[in-house]
């Protein structure tokens, strides 16, 4: 089996390997590689569906000329408890690889940070040390978290701490939910600029009804959810 870091070539196949289809297991079989090599390379640059040979062997190189040195105290995962560091590091990076499917990178990771975090908060520094990146990447990212109602800021001893919103499940499926209505009713505008006969028109009209069937369901999962989690009102379904 080889060892060592990745080469471009690994890289390479490894964009091949994923253009096909194949599960992360599967490429790190044909690589020779373990499978926590290659899930932790494709969660650190893009993601299954962004991944570029070109860009992650860039990025390797980046980061391996800013990578600090941690201190010799510095534990390797905030507040892992008992847990395995090396495991949560791993969930840490194959949750943060799901996320980056439908939000930025930086954001994702911020996300998890909050979310496997005992305390659901962290401070500006907290943040940098624990993803080696700089002030204004976590604020761009806190931004994009703010906008969505995903994570809320307080001021703490003139420190900014963020904290992640105990409904964060709910917000982030509302917005989905507005989303497929917007979709909905967009795609039904269509419908009357090209002609309600047209074989144009009859796709859209067909397009329209999908995504207001999405936001209906999605509406009623919403409520659900409400009415389990949040106590309010009598859920008899």
């Amino acid at each position: 089996m080889p060892g060592g870091h990745l080469t471009y070539e690994d890289r390479r196949k490894i964009a091949e390997r994923l253009a096909e289809g194949l599960a992360y297991a599967e490429i790190a079989r044909r690589l020779g590689r373990p499978r926590s090599t290659i899930g932790r390379e494709i969660a650190r640059n893009g993601g299954p569906h962004g991944y570029h040979a070109a860009r992650a062997q860039q990025a390797t190189g980046w980061r391996a000329r800013r990578r600090p040195k941690p201190p010799l105290s510095t534990p390797a995962v905030v507040d892992a408890g008992g847990c395995d560091p090396q495991a949560v590091r791993e969930y840490e990076q194959k949750l943060t690889g799901l996320m980056s499917g439908g939000w930025p990178p930086m954001a994702a990771k911020v996300l998890v940070c909050l979310l496997t975090s005992d305390s659901g908060n962290m401070t500006v520094a907290e943040l940098i040390e624990r993803l080696r990146v700089s002030p204004a990447s976590i604020s761009k990212a806190v931004g994009s978290l703010e906008q969505l109602g995903l994570v809320k800021r307080e001021r703490d001893n003139r420190r900014e701490r963020y904290f992640i919103d105990e409904d964060v499940w709910y917000r982030a499926w509302s917005v989905g939910t507005r989303s497929m209505a917007m979709w909905a009713d967009t795609i039904r505008e269509g419908v009357e600029v090209l002609g309600a006969r047209t074989p144009a028109s009859t796709r859209l009209q067909t397009a329209s009804r999908f995504f207001q069937l999405l936001s209906s369901d999605m509406a009623q999962a919403a409520e659900h959810y409400r009415r389990t989690f949040s106590g309010t009102g009598d859920d008899t379904h």
